[in-house]
Formats: C-alpha cells, sequence, structure tokens
C-alpha cells in the first residue's frame, strides 16, 4: 500500500522555480511560518542552535540560514540571542530574490539579519565562512549526491557545527499532510509541495548513509514531533 514512499521522490516542487513570485509566494512564506511554529518545527532549529553554541565559547556567532523563506527563523533567532545577550550575526540564504525581498521586509526591525540570494553551490557562496548553519526544510529539496556534496561543503565552511532539521518520510506524515494540511491551507504551493515534501524527505537509513558518503562522523541524529529529524553536526 505505502511501496511508493520506499525511495524519495524526485519530482520538483513549485518552490523549486526560483522566479516564482507574487502573492502564492507570500502567501506561502506566511502560511509555512504558522505551520513551523504551530507543529514545533522552529523549536527544533533553535533548541540545535543553542546546543551548538553551549559547547563553544565565543563573544559572537555567525549563523547562516540556508533557504532562509520569509526570515521568521532568523527573527526566533535574533530575538534569543538578545534576550541571552549573545552577539548573533544573522544571514539568510536563498536562490529566489523574490523570497530575499519579501523577507528584508519581514525582518526590518533587527539589524543583525542581512539576506544572500545566491546559489548554495556557487563559488561565491562556497567563499564565506560561518559558525553555524542551519538548514530548516532545506536539504529535502536535494538529490542524494547533492545533500553529500553540500553536507562536506558546510563542514568545511563552519568553525562550530551545523543545524538540520527535515522531515520524516513516513505514511502517518504523509496522509496527515495529504488530508489536513492541504485542506486548512489556502495556498496552492502550500497545498501541492507539503505533500510532496513528504514524498522527497528522508527515513533514518538514508540520512545516515548520506552522512557517512560525506565523511560526517560527529553527529547526532534524533526523531523529533511531528515526524522531523533533527541532525547536530559539531566541528571538531
Amino acid at each position: 500500500m505505502f511501496n511508493f514512499l520506499h525511495h524519495r521522490s524526485e519530482e520538483e516542487e513549485m518552490m523549486d522555480d526560483f522566479a516564482c513570485e507574487g502573492e502564492v509566494v507570500n502567501q506561502t512564506l506566511r502560511e509555512l511560518h504558522a505551520i513551523n511554529s504551530y507543529l514545533g518545527g522552529t523549536n527544533i532549529s533553535l533548541r540545535g542552535v543553542k546546543k551548538l553554541i553551549r559547547s563553544t565559547s565565543k563573544e559572537n556567532y555567525r549563523i547562516v540560514d540556508l533557504g532562509c523563506g520569509g526570515g521568521d527563523t532568523l527573527k526566533l533567532f535574533a530575538n534569543w540571542g538578545q534576550k541571552k545577550n549573545i552577539d548573533l550575526t544573522l544571514t539568510g540564504v536563498d536562490a529566489n530574490p523574490n523570497i530575499i525581498s519579501y523577507a528584508i521586509q519581514n525582518t526590518n526591525a533587527f539589524p543583525n539579519i542581512s539576506f544572500l540570494s545566491e546559489d548554495v553551490f556557487s563559488e561565491d557562496f562556497k567563499s564565506r565562512d560561518y559558525d553555524i548553519a542551519h538548514c530548516s526544510l532545506f536539504l529535502h529539496h536535494f538529490r542524494e549526491q547533492e545533500f553529500v556534496q553540500l553536507t562536506r561543503q558546510l563542514y568545511d565552511q563552519v568553525s562550530t557545527g551545523i543545524v538540520i532539521n527535515d522531515l520524516h518520510r513516513h505514511p502517518i506524515s504523509y496522509y496527515f499532510t495529504k488530508w489536513l494540511l492541504t485542506a486548512w491551507s489556502r495556498s496552492e504551493m502550500v497545498r501541492y509541495d507539503s505533500v510532496l515534501s513528504v514524498a522527497r524527505s528522508f527515513t533514518r537509513r538514508e540520512l545516515k548513509s548520506y552522512l557517512h558518503q560525506a565523511g560526517i562522523k560527529n553527529y547526532t541524529l534524533k526523531w523529533k514531533w511531528a515526524f522531523r529529524w533533527e541532525v547536530l553536526i559539531w566541528k571538531g
């Protein structure tokens, strides 16, 4: 019955079109923020960043958020850093300039947040250094070898570690998304992409295989509600 979930889908999402723009994109970004907040996805990201920061002692942390969307997770990081008197320099990266334009407006009250519209495989991006790289609902957009290549690349770019927060490919998650989330959403992109995102996401075995291929050994992999994986990669 669930044979179609035995392997990751390679079908592209609407969000993978870097030229997509307009209200459908803006509505999607608003809804994704609501979904991640309600189902606890953003808390997984913040807890991961906290764990990596607690493992070191620095005066400033440079955090890059890949596939940053509307910048809401960066706002969460900024508010936490301000509350804890931790100096954070926050950068969001997205290949879609229209998403970056939305994010800039959405975070204009946060002077420590900036954005780049870049391909993460570009030489410009590869030349940049950070302390922590954060990837939430981002890596399932890539095929196996791209995942391996990017994870290895990020490992070389950071000084502290990487936080990966992504979906668990499972029938419960798939049908919850298909029957309930799509009925709630008013965004054509969310209705289409959310189900496909689950089909493109990961099993535990796949994640462990990808990390092994990337030469990553010092990491933790934990299942989190609601059907999420938390991967923390420790540098050094």
